[in-house]
């Protein structure tokens, strides 16, 4: 039996949090990850660290980067609300405003919630920030995004 393309299991580094990660190292997905994954409250929390690998020429984490992260969060969200598996769902619609910028090597953090689920569609939106200690969380990017489920085999 071949092996799921993502990994989901508790992280046990992380308490709490679960890690969602591409089984094929080679693959596009496999530069953002491992996720961290928690569900709080109707809102799922997808975290990630950006790497220099992420950085634009500012040094800062590239658009590009923050649309590509934001693009898996939702799938990672939707597999954490137990809505789909990892198959052949893809994304129909994002729009993403951009809000501030996110530093490397420190986390950002994608905050999903679901707005409403239909026979073969979700429908969601949610706010990246980069928490910040004691000043709070530093948003970064907000996003709103439809995934299209995938059929039934």
């Amino acid at each position: 039996m071949a092996e799921p393309p993502f990994r989901y299991f508790e992280s046990p580094d992380h308490p709490g949090w679960m890690t969602w990660e591409l089984a094929d190292s080679t693959r596009f997905n496999s530069l953002f990850g491992p996720f961290l994954l928690r569900v709080e409250h109707g809102t799922a929390r997808v975290r990630m660290t950006p790497r220099h690998l992420h950085s634009n020429l500012s040094g800062k984490m590239h658009g590009g980067a923050l649309m590509s992260f934001v693009d898996m969060a939702i799938f990672a969200a939707a597999r954490g609300f137990g809505l789909i598996e990892a198959g052949t769902a893809v994304t129909l619609d994002f729009s993403a405003q951009f809000i501030g910028r996110a530093e490397l090597d420190e986390p950002v953090e994608a905050r999903v919630e679901l707005l409403r689920e239909t026979g073969r569609l979700l429908f969601l939106r949610g706010l990246v920030v980069q928490p910040d200690g004691a000043a709070g969380d530093a948003p970064v990017l907000s996003f709103a995004a439809t995934i299209r489920k995938p059929s039934a085999r």
